[in-house]
Order: structure tokens, then C-alpha cells, then sequence
């Protein structure tokens, strides 16, 4: 590798992250200040090429830890493999004869059935795409609309669900709710590509983006070619999804819509069912026509709000007024989550269940902070220390190991050995006055279970 792309694998330590390496802007220059991006100052690919935005690509995707992609490479090998190998890649990147490999096809199963296809790129891929990203994304932000909130900087999926909350407080309170079928497999390549070249003029990125879009699939083996669609898995995905969905939104506003679209999940909001059944109808003709994309009609609906849910929540009207709260399928995947964790949670002690718990407790609490409806949170602090106390009983295993373990745990031993000898069955017990006066909700603090009602609490104090 050259002195001046070495400094691309740079992975030396400093105060603000392992894989900080040189500190350089790349070209994400801040377009508000009137200074032009390195893709205004040289080339479009050698904008890409360019040692700070590499360097800036690297530690990204090195943080992200991703797997490997079909070459086997995975991160604790990527350094070495760049250093033998950046020069040619380069090289033909800026020759525009670069060819990307293959994505490792995996298959991640969907809450409500089927899976989802995910296409995971190699590493020197998903680092070439992170840099392309870095490039593209100060042209295009500009142009996007602000109702658009994903997989944008300085946007979010809680920004999206507020915006839901005030189009329903200013009484719009019917929804229409649009499912692309299969929008990541579906995209139109030519489509796709023509309006990249409305603004992009480097015939080598063009083309380098055509054929990350072409980029078979690999399952067992097995490559299978690709004529439409852009494989989740990728960094560039994201950033394509919202150029060719921005038409969208510049539809939606010229006909003065208010709405919110985070990626491909887009809902509008009106005053009226028939208002909500025009806007349907007009949606799915400029959907089909203009963008080629297929609207799911046994997923989209036209309904009162509180009836769907967006992101993961659900509006509903609280003391005349719009309140979020988590809507009942986003409570049922976390109690399936939880239920998984749980298998096997016998052989081990209480202290390590917990600890393999938490983390997905804090994750769930922290997106899930908007809600204002406690109850729901109440009831499945109350199931899981249930099933957790479900297990103590199943550990006990005798009656006279259990009788026991309640003594220990404060109950007289009339009490403990007529609990241990009552003939009921496990769950029946693991809810029973016995089990909750042995183990109370102050038992599993002490442990350090995240209580779901307590971590939305303190969140929202911070918000």
C-alpha cells in the first residue's frame, strides 16, 4: 500500500474511540456553511477515493462490527487484507472498472411470518458503499423533504411518531396506511438509476452503483443474479430508498398532505374515511405508474388511528387529547424476545438470567419512552417476574427443597411447607401470594432487573 492510503487502516487509539485513526472531515463538509464538499472540489469518484473520506468509511464500518461477507473476511482480518489489496482496488475504482462481489444472503424471520432477505455485502464492499454514502448524501439531504425521518442525520424514528401525535391533535384522525410490498426487492433499476443521473455526472459512479444493484445473491453456494430491487445489508440502501421515495414526498406535499415516511413505511393523515379512501386510491396509481412499486393492499389500510400503529407505537385519544402508547403487537414481540431468552434459564443462577435480560430492557425502554400509558409497562414487569420466579420453582425441583428456600427467603414454616405441598402446578405458584411475599419486585431491584415502568419514567425526566 502507499504511504498516502496507508493511513486509511490507521486504527490507532485516541480519547474518542478505538478505530478514530487520522482525524479528517472526508466529505461530509457542512453545505449550510457555503463551503463547497470535496466532490464539488474534485471528481465525483475521486471525492470517494479520497484519503479522509476512507479513513472516515474505515472506522465506521469497523465499528459497527459487522459479519463477514462471502470472501470470509471479518474484521480482525480486514486491516491486513486492505493493505495488500487497497492499491489495485483503488485503482479500479478510479478506472471505473471495479467489480463488486457477491452478497452472503441471510434470512432473518419477521415478527408477524415470513423472513426478511437481507444481502450482506464483504467488508471492502460495505466500506466502499460507507464512502459512497459520505459522498452522495451532502448532495441529496438538501432535497429531501422534512417529513422524511429515516436513515437520516439529525432525523429519528421519535421524531416521526411525534409528528404522527400532532397531525391526530389537530383532528386529523383517520390514517392511510401504505405498505410497499417488498420495496427493497422491487426497485427499479433503470428507474432507479435515471434519477441518480439528474444530479450525479460521473459515469464511474453510475455505473459502480449499477452494479452494486446487480451484485448477485449467494445462498449455499449458489449465486443467483439480480435484476431489480436493492439488497437490505448494505450502507448505500438507505440513501437510495429515500432519493427514489423522495418523489413521493414532493407528491404528497404538492397536493398538501400532511404525512411521515421513515424509510419505505409511509402513513398520510386526513379528516375523513372518504378523504382517506381518495388519497388511497390516487397513491397506489402514482406509486404503480410513476415509481413502479406495488402497493401491499392486504397490509395497507385506511382506518382511525388508534386502530394501526407506526413504528412501533399507537395514537389513541386521552382526556380529549392525543397520547402514544406501545402498541400491542410491539408488547407481544418483546414478551416472545423474553420468552426466548428464558429457554435454559433453568440451569442458571437468577443473578445471570437477569444480566442476559437487561440489555434488551434498557434497548426496549429506551425506544419505547414516548409511551404515556403505564399499564401495559406494569403488566409486563408483573409477567416477567413471574416467569423468573416460574423458574426458582422449577429449580427447587422437591417439595422439601422448597419449603426450604421459602423459609430462607422469610416465610414461617407452616406457610413455606403448605405452599411447597399445595399439588398446584408451576405458573399457578409462581403467581401465588407465597411466591410474591418470598420475592417481591424490591428482591429482583436488588438483583438489578430493569423495571420497564421505572427506566420510561426516568427517561422521560431527561427528555
Amino acid at each position: 500500500m502507499k504511504a498516502e492510503d496507508s493511513r486509511l487502516v490507521d486504527t490507532g487509539k485516541t480519547g474518542t474511540g478505538q478505530h478514530s485513526g487520522v482525524v479528517l472531515r472526508g466529505a461530509e463538509a457542512d453545505i449550510t456553511t457555503g463551503r463547497r464538499t470535496k466532490a464539488e472540489r474534485y471528481g465525483l469518484m475521486e471525492a470517494v477515493c479520497e484519503r479522509g473520506n476512507l479513513t472516515l468509511a474505515y472506522q465506521r464500518v469497523m465499528a459497527n462490527r459487522g459479519a463477514a461477507g462471502v470472501d470470509g473476511i471479518g474484521c480482525d482480518g480486514f486491516k491486513e487484507h486492505l493493505q495488500q489489496h487497497w492499491t489495485a482496488i483503488k485503482a479500479n475504482l478510479l478506472a471505473g472498472r471495479y467489480q463488486p462481489q457477491p452478497v452472503r444472503r441471510v434470512d432473518i424471520p419477521k415478527p408477524q411470518g415470513g423472513v426478511r432477505t437481507l444481502g450482506i455485502p464483504t467488508l471492502t464492499d460495505r466500506l466502499i458503499q460507507q464512502a459512497l454514502h459520505q459522498v452522495l448524501s451532502p448532495l441529496y439531504e438538501p432535497e429531501f423533504s422534512a417529513s422524511s425521518y429515516g436513515f437520516r442525520p439529525g432525523k429519528s424514528a421519535h421524531q416521526a411518531v411525534r409528528a404522527a401525535k400532532s397531525y391526530v391533535a389537530e383532528g386529523r384522525k383517520i390514517v392511510v396506511d401504505i405498505d410497499l410490498e417488498q420495496f427493497f426487492d422491487r426497485v427499479n433499476h433503470d428507474l432507479l438509476l435515471e434519477r441518480l443521473s439528474r444530479k450525479i455526472k460521473d459515469g464511474r459512479v453510475l455505473q459502480l452503483i449499477r452494479r452494486y444493484l446487480e451484485a448477485g445473491m449467494m445462498a449455499e453456494g449458489v449465486v443467483s443474479a439480480r435484476t431489480e430491487g436493492t439488497p437490505q445489508g448494505g450502507p448505500l440502501s438507505p440513501l437510495l430508498s429515500n432519493i427514489l421515495l423522495t418523489e413521493l414526498d414532493r407528491e404528497l406535499e404538492k397536493r398538501g398532505h400532511a404525512f411521515c415516511r421513515y424509510a419505505d413505511d409511509c402513513n398520510i393523515y386526513v379528516r375523513s374515511e372518504a378523504a382517506g379512501h381518495r388519497v388511497m386510491a390516487s397513491l397506489t396509481r402514482f406509486l404503480t405508474e410513476r415509481l413502479r412499486l406495488k402497493v401491499n393492499a392486504a397490509k395497507s389500510a385506511v382506518a382511525p388511528v388508534w386502530k394501526r400503529k407506526y413504528l412501533g407505537y399507537s395514537v389513541y385519544w386521552r382526556k380529549g387529547r392525543a397520547a402514544l402508547r406501545v402498541a400491542d403487537s410491539s408488547r407481544e414481540r418483546l414478551s416472545e424476545r423474553l420468552r426466548e431468552k428464558l429457554r435454559g434459564a433453568r440451569g442458571r443462577s437468577m443473578s445471570r438470567t437477569i444480566a442476559d435480560l437487561n440489555p434488551l430492557l434498557r434497548g426496549w425502554s429506551s425506544y419505547f419512552r414516548l409511551t404515556e400509558s403505564k399499564r401495559p409497562l406494569e403488566e409486563l414487569d408483573g409477567w416477567l417476574r413471574r416467569k423468573l420466579r416460574l423458574i426458582l420453582w422449577r429449580q427447587w425441583k422437591r417439595r422439601a427443597t422448597r419449603a426450604r428456600n421459602l423459609m430462607k427467603a422469610g416465610l414461617t414454616e407452616e406457610r413455606a411447607w403448605r405452599s411447597a405441598t399445595n399439588g398446584r402446578g408451576p405458573w399457578w405458584n409462581a403467581g401465588a401470594s407465597h411466591m410474591n411475599a418470598a420475592f417481591p419486585k424490591s428482591w429482583f431491584d436488588s438483583l438489578g432487573l430493569v423495571s420497564l415502568v421505572g427506566s420510561t419514567q426516568r427517561l422521560q425526566c431527561v427528555q
